[in-house]
This record gives C-alpha cells, sequence and structure tokens, in this order.
C-alpha cells in the first residue's frame, strides 16, 4: 500500500519508519527540515511524566516508562539516566507523603523498566549536592531517575535514517498544500494518489484540514513552551515547584550549561514562535526563587521555544491532556496530541488503525 505522511517531526518520522517496516511504500513530506520545529525544542526528557498522575493518566504514564526504556537502549549515544531531585520545603504545595506515593507509583508503573527506585535526601545530603539551593525551610528532597536526550535534533535524525534504511523516501522542504479524503495530495508542482494519507503536520495538522476544505474532528490547543539557557554544567536535574501555581519547572543538564525551562503559554498559529519577555522573566524569577546566587537577564546564554499541539478540553495549559487521538476521514488519518517520548507507541496506534481500516 502507498502511504503519505505529511511532517517530519519526531511523531511523523517514527509512524513512517513503523509503516515501512510492516512493508507499505512510504513517502514522507516534511514542509521545512526533519525535527526541525517543536521536535527540536523539546526539555530533552525522555519521561513517563510524573506530574500526569496527578490526573490520573495513569495509562499514558505507563506507556510512556515502557518507550522511555526502549530509547535508551536503543541510542544509548544519544541518551542517558538522569537522577532529579524534587527537593519539599515547609510550604511546599505537596506534601513529602503525597510526593513518596507518587513516586512509588511512578517506579511502580515502570514494569521491570525502572531506572531505579527513588530515595529520600536529608536537608544536608542535598545541600551538599545543592550547596545553593535555598536553605531556609528545605526538609529534604526526593531523587528519583527519567531519562534525557542528549540531543532531540540528533535523536530525531538518527530515527530519521532507520526510517531510510527500512525504504521510506523523505522529501524536506516539500510543504503539503492540501489534501482530501480520497487519498490526493497536493505538493508545489503537482499532485500524487496514495492509498492512505497520514497528516501528523503538528500545530499545522489543523489548518492543513481546513486548507483542504475538511473539518478537524478533534480541537487542539497550541502551547509555546520557552527555555533559557544559563551558565553552569549539572550532573542531575531539579523539578521545581512554582510558586502559588501547581506547575513545576526543570533545571537540566544541557551540555557545559544548564537548561531551565518550561512555560506554558497558549499560542496562535503564526505568531513568532520564541520566548517572549514575559516569559524570560518568569522563568528567571523562579529560579531566583531557589538559588541564592541569582541570574541576571544579561547571563542568559540563549533561549528557544516550541508549540505543543495539545488535545483541547481544559482551561489551564497545565491540565491539558497528552495523549493523543486519530481521526479518519476517508483515506485520511489525522494524528492530534502526542509527546516525544511516546512517538513509537503512537506509530503502533496508527499502524494497527491503518490496518484496521484495510
Amino acid at each position: 500500500m502507498r502511504v503519505a505522511v505529511v511532517g517530519g517531526g519526531i511523531n511523523g518520522v517514527c509512524i513512517a519508519w513503523a509503516l515501512a517496516k510492516q512493508l507499505h511504500q512510504v513517502t514522507l513530506f516534511e514542509r521545512g527540515q526533519l525535527m526541525g520545529e517543536t521536535s527540536s525544542a523539546s526539555s530533552k526528557l525522555l519521561h513517563g511524566g510524573l506530574r500526569y498522575l496527578e490526573q490520573r493518566q495513569w495509562r499514558l504514564v505507563r506507556e510512556a516508562l515502557a518507550e522511555r526504556h526502549w530509547w535508551l537502549k536503543a541510542a544509548p549515544e544519544l541518551t542517558r539516566r538522569l537522577p532529579i531531585l524534587y527537593p519539599i520545603y515547609r510550604n511546599s504545595r505537596r506534601s513529602r507523603w503525597l510526593l513518596k506515593a507518587g513516586l512509588t507509583l511512578y517506579d511502580t508503573l515502570a514494569l521491570g523498566k525502572g531506572l531505579g527506585w527513588h530515595r529520600w535526601l536529608s536537608h544536608q545530603a542535598v545541600m551538599a549536592m545543592e550547596p545553593d539551593l535555598e536553605r531556609r525551610g528545605l526538609l529534604g528532597a526526593y531523587c528519583f531517575f527519567d531519562g534525557q536526550m542528549l540531543d532531540d535534533h540528533a535523536l530525531g535524525l538518527w530515527a530519521a535514517e532507520q526510517c531510510q534504511a527500512a525504504g521510506v523516501e523523505i522529501f524536506e522542504q516539500q510543504p503539503v498544500l492540501a489534501i482530501d479524503p480520497e487519498g490526493l495530495v497536493v505538493i508545489n508542482g503537482g499532485m500524487e494518489q496514495f492509498d492512505q494519507v497520514i497528516n501528523v503536520a503538528g500545530p499545522w495538522s489543523q489548518k492543513l484540514l481546513v486548507d483542504s476544505a475538511m473539518r478537524p474532528r478533534q480541537q487542539l490547543s497550541l502551547i509555546r513552551g520557552s527555555h533559557l539557557v544559563l551558565p553552569g554544567q549539572r550532573s542531575h536535574g531539579l523539578m521545581l515547584e512554582v510558586p502559588f501555581e501547581e506547575r513545576v519547572v526543570f533545571v537540566l543538564p544541557h551540555g557545559e550549561h544548564t537548561l531551565l525551562g518550561t512555560t506554558e503559554v497558549r499560542h496562535q498559529l503564526g505568531e513568532p514562535v520564541r520566548c517572549s519577555a514575559e516569559e524570560r522573566h518568569y522563568l528567571l524569577q523562579l529560579y531566583n526563587h531557589y538559588f541564592l546566587k541569582p541570574r541576571t537577564d544579561g547571563e542568559v546564554l540563549g533561549s528557544f521555544a516550541g508549540v505543543r499541539p495539545l488535545l483541547a478540553g481544559a482551561s489551564s495549559p497545565s491540565q491539558l491532556s497528552r495523549e493523543y487521538v486519530l481521526s479518519s476521514q476517508g483515506r485520511v488519518l489525522t494524528v492530534s496530541g502526542g509527546k516525544w517520548t511516546t512517538a513509537r507507541a503512537l506509530a503502533r496506534a496508527v499502524c494497527a488503525k491503518v490496518d484496521e481500516d484495510l
């Protein structure tokens, strides 16, 4: 069967790879460069999503933990196991015992594919690891483990190499202008007929449907996540509660520097995808709340932002689901939602849906 995959982010790449392994003839169209947008502007984590447990997304967390294990085993030169500290203060929103319950569930859901059991660190042990951390009211911290991509762009290109080895034909700088329920794909210079079209264009998936006179079945909320690159090399990460909010922010190793992020700001397609002055201030204020040596705007080494296409349905961006939904319209299958870590699981779901619709 001839299949067109529209979108060269990590979800599109993994879907094309999975379909090719099932011996379909797959062509992937990317309007820019592979991994050139959202998929290379992530927090670089391969994780189950500890905070998703608060939303009772057990299935998603279990799936993501299994996929975390696969990425770490399949590409050890581009990934690593990362210890992360979650400090607990007297005024923390989440109590020590609540977090203990969450981490126990998190480690248990890994089903034998965990990276090590969490443990409690005393005030003194935390200070030995993080001497610049605010110590007033600090009770201690939990240390748990997740995965980290050393370079999300490079890891995505590694997956694209597997695609090509499996026989996928990849066209970069080739925007798809329109699709239709009969499997027609319109590109610059002509059109091609396919047996199945997978619309996995991320933030642009709904626009492609609208431009094709097709009505989107699943509404999306576009959420911009921004990060700052700060001086200082790190060997472990931190997961920090945002004061007076339910959100958390990560402080992570990033080569020879530190990565701080992320924000969650509603975004409109067509807006510049960059860290705004407000987001920059928000992140620096959060960092300086927790560290004794404050960082100034002039010390920021760089910033980047990406737009995540999340399933609509919650008023708060932090409450939006990271699940994915598949919607069929004739020979067009549109993918909505999803996250980096679960790209292969999403690809398996797409393959199953394609087989079901044959």
